[in-house]
C-alpha cells in the first residue's frame, strides 16, 4: 500500500515509533471500507478490466525478521508467530495470541516480559529475506563453503570451490535465468542474485559434498518453489510439510560447521508456512520483493541522480517531480492531448514517469515476458521473419547448416505426416515421398504457455524464445533445448521428452504449410529422478554408428523451452580451457540434469 523511506538513524527519539505511528495513518482511507467489509460488497473494476463485487479488508503484514521483531515487540531470536523457546525454535508450541499477551502483562513486569518472552503480533513470514536470502544464501551456501574449507587442505578446498564457481559460470543460457560469469565471486548480492543462484546451485555442488548436504539444498529449493505456486491444494500442503521435515533431517549433516544447533528464526519460519497459507491463501511469491523494487525506484535511483552531498532532500524532490510528471501525463491523456503525433520526431522509448515501455512480445531480441490475453494451454510458433541470404534448396541448405542428413529426414517426416497410422515406423527412403520444395529457416520460435506461478500477464500467460542460430550476437552458435510432448496422460517428465533444437524451418508440400524443427533426442538415464537432487538425468541419443539421433518433428509437438545443466559429478571442469564456456556446455557433458528449478512452470511440469 505504501513505501516508507525511513532513515537508518539510531539513538534519536521517536525514530523507532515511526513504523507503528505510520500504520494507522496509512490505513485511514480504508477505514470506511473495512468497517462494512463483512456486511457489504463494492463493485470494483479489477486489473483485467472486469467489474466484480469486492470485499475490502486488511491483509497480512509482510516484512523481514528484524522488522518483524520491531513490529511485534519480541526479543531478537524469538519467533513472532509461536511461543517456542529460544534455543529450540522448532519445538511444537502454541501460537501467539492477544489473550496470551494480556495475561503476561497482568502477571509479569515489563522487564521480565521483554527479556524472557516478547509481545505477540499477527505477522507472516517473508519468502525473500527469511528463506531465500536468509536460509539459503546466508546459511546453507555459507555452510557448504565452511564444510569444504574444514574437510580439505587449503589448496584442495580452493580447487573445489573454484570448480563450483566454474560449474555455475558454464551453465547454459535460458530465458529469465541469471548468468554468473564468475560464479559466486562478487560482493553485493541482491534478492534476484540469490534467486538466480538457487536455480543453478544444486548441479554445481553435487559430487563435491556429501549427498545429505545436496539433499538439504534440494529440500530448501523445493520448498521455495512449492509455496510460490499460484494454486495450492491439500496435496501440495502435504508435499510442503514433507519438504520441511526432510530439510530438518538432512540439515543435520551440517552439524560439524554448526555446533550451536539450528535454532534460527529464519529457518524456523518454514514451519509456519502451511498455517499461513491456510489463513491467507496462496501467496504466489508475495513477499518483500515488492517493497525491494519500490526501494530501488524511490531511493536508489534518485540517490544516483543526486550529488551525494546531503542527498535526502534531493531524493525527496526527485520523487516529487516524478510523481507530478506521472500525474500530468494521466491528465493529458484524459484530455486527449496525447492522441496523434505531437512532434515530427518519433516518441521516446521511455514514459514520462521514467517507467520503460513494456517490450514487444514479437521482438525476437526479447527472450521472455508476460502476455495479456485470454487463458489457453499454449502454442509454439516460428519467429515472424525468416533468415535471408541463405540457400532455399534443401540440399544446399543441408550443407550450409552442417546437417547432411536433413533432406532424408524431411522425407521421413513427410511419410509419417501422410501416413499417420504408420507414424511409428521407419520405412526405407524408397517409400518416402520425394522432396524438392523451397525451405525457409528461422533463428527462433516463440513459446506461449499458461504459467500463472511465474510473472505473467492478465490471464496467466507467458512467452519465451527457443533459439537455434549459427551465431548468437556475432559469437558462438546457440542451440536451445525444449520439452516435446510424448504422453499427455503420464505425470510430470514421464509424459515429456527432452530435445535439443538444431534448426527451425518451414516449407510447403502439396499446398500444406509445415512448420518444423530438426532436433536431437535425449533419453532418461534412470526410471526415477536423481535421489540427491530430485532432478531427472538425461543423456543424448546416438545410433549404432555413433551418429546423433536426429529427427524432424512438427512444431505442434513442442511444449516450451527446457533447461539442461551438465552432470560433472566428482570430475573437475577444465579451469584453463578458454574455449569451454556456457556456449558449448551442452556439447561437452555426457549426462545432463533437467533443471526443473529454471522457473516455476518448469517445476510444475518436470517433476
Amino acid at each position: 500500500m505504501v513505501f516508507l523511506s525511513i532513515p537508518k538513524i539510531c539513538g534519536q527519539q521517536g525514530i523507532s515509533q515511526i513504523p507503528a505511528a505510520a500504520v494507522p495513518l496509512v490505513n485511514s482511507p480504508h477505514s470506511s471500507a473495512a468497517e462494512t467489509s463483512h456486511d457489504e460488497t463494492r463493485v470494483t473494476r479489477c486489473a483485467d478490466g472486469h467489474f466484480r463485487r469486492a470485499i475490502y479488508g486488511l491483509g497480512p503484514y509482510i516484512t523481514d525478521y528484524p522488522e518483524q521483531s520491531l513490529l511485534t515487540c519480541i526479543v531478537q531470536g524469538y519467533c513472532p508467530r509461536c511461543l517456542s523457546p529460544l534455543h529450540d525454535l522448532d519445538k511444537a508450541s502454541a501460537r501467539r495470541c492477544r489473550e496470551h499477551t494480556e495475561a503476561l502483562l497482568d502477571r509479569l513486569t515489563l522487564k521480565e516480559l521483554w527479556d524472557d518472552f516478547g509481545i505477540v503480533g499477527d505477522i507472516i513470514m517473508d519468502l525473500l529475506h527469511q528463506i531465500i536470502k536468509g536460509t539459503f544464501k546466508d546459511h546453507i551456501v555459507d555452510w557448504v563453503v565452511e564444510y569444504i574449507q574444514g574437510a580439505y587442505e587449503k589448496a584442495e578446498a580452493d580447487k573445489i570451490l573454484a570448480d563450483i564457481d566454474r560449474h555455475i559460470a558454464i551453465t547454459p543460457p535460458f530465458p529469465g535465468l541469471r548468468h554468473f560469469p564468475v560464479g559466486r565471486g562478487f560482493k553485493q548480492w541482491t534478492g534476484n542474485d540469490s534467486k538466480g543462484l538457487m536455480k543453478v546451485y544444486l548441479p554445481a555442488i553435487a559430487g563435491h559434498v556429501p549427498s545429505e548436504m545436496v539433499k538439504t539444498v534440494a529440500d530448501i529449493t523445493e520448498f521455495c518453489h512449492l509455496v510460490r505456486r499460484d494454486v495450492i491444494d491439500e496435496d501440495t500442503l502435504v508435499v510442503v510439510d514433507n519438504a520441511v521435515s526432510a530439510f530438518h533431517v538432512h540439515r543435520e549433516s551440517f552439524r560439524a560447521v554448526r555446533p550451536d544447533g539450528f535454532s534460527l528464526p529464519r529457518q524456523h519460519s518454514m514451519v509456519h508456512y502451511r498455517t499461513l497459507i491456510q489463513m491467507f491463501g496462496a501467496p504466489n511469491g508475495l513477499c518483500s520483493s515488492i517493497t525491494e523494487s519500490k526501494h530501488i525506484k524511490a531511493v536508489k535511483k534518485p540517490y544516483r541522480r543526486s550529488n551525494r552531498n546531503k542527498p535526502l532532500s534531493q531524493i525527496l524532490l526527485t520523487n516529487q517531480r516524478l510523481d507530478k510528471l506521472g500525474a500530468a501525463r494521466v491528465d493529458f491523456a484524459v484530455r486527449g492531448m496525447m492522441d496523434g503525433a505531437l512532434l515530427p520526431l518519433p516518441p521516446p522509448p521511455a514514459r514520462a514517469s521514467g517507467t520503460p515501455a513494456p517490450p514487444d512480445p514479437n521482438d525476437e531480441r526479447v527472450d521472455h515476458g508476460e502476455i495479456d490475453g485470454p487463458t489457453c494451454l499454449g502454442e509454439v510458433k516460428l519467429a515472424k521473419t525468416y533468415v535471408r541470404k541463405v540457400p532455399r534448396d534443401v540440399h544446399q541448405l543441408a550443407v550450409y547448416v552442417g546437417q547432411p542428413r536433413l533432406p532424408d529426414l524431411i522425407r521421413l517426416f513427410l511419410f509419417q505426416q501422410l501416413n499417420p497410422r504408420r507414424a511409428a515406423e521407419t520405412p526405407p527412403l524408397t517409400e518416402c515421398p520425394e522432396f524438392s520444395e523451397r525451405v525457409f529457416i528461422y533463428n527462433s520460435a516463440q513459446a506461449i504457455f499458461y504459467a500463472p506461478s511465474d510473472v505473467s500477464g492478465i490471464g496467466g500467460m507467458k512467452h519465451e524464445r527457443i533459439r537455434a542460430t549459427k551465431s548468437w550476437y556475432r559469437g558462438p552458435p546457440r542451440y536451445d533445448c525444449a520439452f516435446v510432448e510424448h504422453d499427455p496422460t503420464a505425470p510430470g517428465f514421464r509424459g515429456l521428452h527432452a530435445a535439443r533444437v538444431y534448426l527451425f524451418f518451414r516449407f510447403k508440400f502439396r499446398e500444406k504449410d509445415y512448420p518444423c524443427a530438426l532436433i536431437h533426442w535425449f533419453s532418461a538415464h534412470r526410471d526415477e529422478p536423481c535421489p540427491d537432487t530430485g532432478m531427472w538425468i538425461v543423456k543424448p541419443d546416438f545410433d549404432r554408428s555413433g551418429e546423433p539421433s536426429l529427427v524432424v518433428v512438427h512444431l505442434d509437438c513442442f511444449l516450451r523451452g527446457a533447461h539442461l545443466i551438465g552432470v560433472a559429478g566428482k570430475d573437475f571442469v577444465p579451469a584453463n580451457d578458454d574455449d569451454f564456456d556456457f556456449s558449448n556446455s551442452l556439447d561437452t557433458f555426457q549426462f545432463f540434469y533437467i533443471n526443473k528449478y529454471a522457473d516455476h512452470h518448469a517445476h510444475e511440469i518436470a517433476f
